[in-house]
């Protein structure tokens, strides 16, 4: 065992040679390099599958009773300055790998079809693979130094991908405000970084850990200046992890391709806040008034995630605030105390978000092939409806996603949201009041998307499509999507992608063949997984096979992921697996692990939590179920309305909460006038300053000197008698003033 630890070093790794050869293929045989460009998506998953199989094998180990690894050596040294890299294997590395890893590979899958027809196909899996690369290397990190390295490579790749279609101005705005906004908090990260280094001298958690311990233990260093560091590695967590008030950037990330916001933006990156403030929690428990600012920030981050999403017409940008809502719950949970509950939502969140993400991809696919490539229709929810006849699979795993994010048993997010809820309660009452509301929030606006997407009928827009039938046509990648059967028939996406000229900038209509000398090569690897098709599909269609073969793995993910912390055997303690995995880390928070489990009491605590989410689905099915949206139903709710409350008053309020919700609860618009404009205010006076008072105060001596010049060359006329008789009465002024 320790003998594979030995070689633990290599798992960030072996993703990389994928991004390599894809550059230096395109660099020296780019011909070749594109004509096998799908046969790019096989190495990358088999690559990152054999990582996926060492994670297993550290969490077995970790499960079995096995003690943390860590290895490092000396990359520098220099007097009393070492600086050394190495890596740590430890439960919250084991967790952390198995999510990067499965996720990952699903997320893999499902590009190859996803990204089939777009130009950047090759660019899009060399940045996906070397942020697999990057993510790895950040949760197996042994100290500060290394984790910062990491964490700037996965903001960089998500920087790329955001803005992958960098020809679409909405999308390369997207990148860069998440660009900017990550790096206010990564300016505070390494602040605080190099304020821990200046008081412990160390770099590695361990090392640092026990050292701000004792001397806080012993008083012997400011106090402030150790909170002011701590909040400084707080906020490096709070950008990454999209929480108030440095979240603005997440929504518009959605610009990028659908498979990234399931794998970074809801499963990993957005996850690696939530890890770095678990890994530094050890840290925080010693300081006062950290854990409470952290659970403040959390708190504030779950009801505002949830009251922004209520009415935003954008399927990924629901869903994006929904994850920035989760993710409050899980920093929540940190600041709390409660590790095991955090991790255990961060686990049960990625896999039913990665769920719904992924199937927000199959409808916005069934979209274009109606509307085309258009975000502002193909994504809108409110040209969407009655879907479920034509994409019924998703529409099945879409809802199980859904039941799973509103606490649903036995689904997985059930057991892991519950488990915070009540511990909201022993932390602070009004926090598990607002948590609690926040879950009734969740239930309403995510049954929103569900209804808003597949009930009722198709739009006017639409109905010219149904019962259309498109050509049949092949399959040129290596798992089985589609390719034009001859010339003359193209698929209706196809048509309609050469068609918007927007799409014509970063999508192009030529695909690439695979020659007859490598199918036969590489045949034997992939009858494995293919998935032959041959269809005649009708508009809107069903996604196909291999972007529906990654979110049913997920639903079972999502349905059976939770069992690992259900209260299970006899004594009513939680089953061994989770407990056992995070027994070193829950050690290290003075929490015992054997806790038993009052059953009356927690069916009682789920029987309310279950109540708060079935009233927010029925008040969601109420207002969007397509029954209640005739006139006499709204007729009799406006009666109803008017005779228990005040009318005018009702509608204002109504009002106001869409108004809030809608437009982002004004935060980005404040940011606008306050940062952004006010930032180009202060540019254009200091602007005018320079330019008319310094360059002012230059011109200035300039031209009298050039006035001086140009008087004094009148007085010299060339006489030498007229100089000394100059000079002399300059001499004899001199001398008068002098005796004065």
């Amino acid at each position: 065992m320790e003998y594979t630890y030995q070689y633990s070093w290599i798992i960030p790794f072996i993703p990389l040679p994928v991004p390599m050869l894809i550059g230096v293929g395109l660099l020296l045989f780019p011909t070749a390099t594109k004509n096998l460009r799908r046969a790019w998506a096989f190495p990358s998953i088999f690559l990152l599958s054999i990582v996926m199989i060492l994670s297993f094998y550290f969490s077995i180990q970790q499960i079995n009773g096995s003690s943390i690894y860590q290895y490092v050596w000396s990359w520098t040294i220099n007097n009393d300055f070492s600086l050394e890299f190495g890596y740590l294997i430890d439960p919250l590395t084991s967790i952390m790998l198995i999510l990067v890893t499965t996720v990952g590979i699903l997320v893999l899958f499902y590009s190859d079809n996803y990204m089939s027809h777009d130009q950047g196909y090759l660019r899009f899996f060399a940045y996906l693979s070397f942020f697999n690369t990057s993510m790895l290397g950040l949760v197996t990190s042994s100290n500060l130094i290394q984790i910062y390295i990491f964490w700037e490579l996965v903001g960089m790749c998500s920087y790329l991908l955001i803005g992958f279609w960098f020809t679409r101005p909405i999308a390369a705005t997207a990148c860069q405000k998440a660009f900017v906004t990550n790096r206010v908090g990564d300016f505070g990260l390494l602040l605080g970084i190099l304020g821990i280094y200046w008081i412990t001298g160390s770099f590695e958690f361990q090392d640092l850990f026990e050292i701000v311990n004792n001397l806080l233990y012993n008083n012997e260093v400011n106090l402030l200046f150790v909170t002011l560091c701590s909040f400084l590695l707080f906020a490096g967590a709070v950008a990454k992890s999209a929480q108030f008030p440095l979240h603005v950037w997440l929504p518009d990330a959605m610009e990028g391709p659908t498979p990234i916001s399931a794998l970074i933006h809801a499963a990993t990156m957005v996850a690696a806040g939530i890890f770095f403030v678990a890994r530094l929690l050890p840290l925080f428990i010693t300081i006062p008034y950290i854990m409470n600012f952290i659970s403040l920030i959390g708190i504030i981050t779950v009801l505002l995630g949830a009251t922004l999403a209520l009415a935003q017409k954008d399927i990924k940008r629901s869903l994006a605030y929904s994850t920035m809502s989760q993710l409050g719950y899980m920093m929540l949970a940190l600041g709390m105390g409660s590790y095991r509950a955090a991790l255990f939502h961060l686990i049960t969140h990625a896999y039913s978000k990665a769920l719904l993400f992924l199937g927000s991809g199959s409808i916005i696919h069934s979209m274009e092939s109606i509307v085309g490539y258009s975000p502002d229709k193909s994504h809108n929810m409110a040209l969407m409806g009655g879907l479920k006849k034509y994409v019924p699979v998703t529409k099945t795993t879409f809802l199980v996603g859904t039941l799973s994010l509103c606490g649903i048993p036995p689904l997985a997010c059930f057991w892991s949201k519950d488990e915070i809820l009540n511990d909201s309660w022993l932390y602070s009452p009004i926090f598990a009041i607002i948590a609690c509301s926040t879950a009734g929030l969740t239930a309403f606006y995510m049954f929103r998307v569900y209804l808003l997407t597949f009930e009722g009928h198709l739009n006017v827009q639409f109905k010219n499509f149904s019962g259309q039938k498109s050509n049949s046509f092949y399959s040129i990648s290596l798992w089985g999507k589609g390719i034009p059967k001859t010339k003359k028939k193209i698929p209706l996406l196809m048509l309609l992608a050469m068609a918007n000229n927007e799409r014509d900038s970063f999508c192009s209509s030529k695909t690439y063949q695979i020659h007859d000398n490598v199918k036969k090569i590489i045949s034997p690897f992939v009858s494995i997984i293919h998935f032959r098709t041959k269809k005649t599909f009708s508009y809107p269609h069903e996604s196909d096979n291999t972007m529906i073969f990654p979110i049913f793995l997920l639903v079972l993910f999502t349905f059976f992921v939770g069992i690992i912390g259900i209260p299970f055997n006899q004594h009513g303690s939680y089953l061994d697996i989770l407990s056992k995995l995070l027994n070193p880390s829950i050690n290290l928070l003075h929490q015992n692990s054997n806790d038993s489990v009052n059953w009356q009491e927690f069916v009682t605590n789920a029987s309310f939590s279950l109540s708060i989410a079935f009233v927010g689905i029925f008040l969601s099915t109420f207002f969007y179920k397509p029954i209640y949206s005739s006139l006499q139903n709204l007729n009799l709710l406006n009666s109803v309305v008017k005779r228990t409350t005040n009318r005018v008053l009702s509608d204002k309020i109504i009002n106001g909460i869409y108004d809030w919700s809608y437009n982002r609860g004004y935060i980005d618009a404040l940011y606008t006038k306050s940062l952004t404009e006010g930032i180009r205010r202060l540019a254009e006076i200091t602007h005018f300053f320079d330019r008319r008072v310094i360059d002012g105060i230059i011109n200035g001596f300039g031209l009298v000197s050039l006035f001086l010049g140009e008087g004094i060359k009148y007085i010299g006329g060339g006489r030498i008698s007229s100089y000394l008789l100059l000079y002399l009465v300059f001499v004899f002024v001199l001398f008068f003033c002098s005796f004065r």
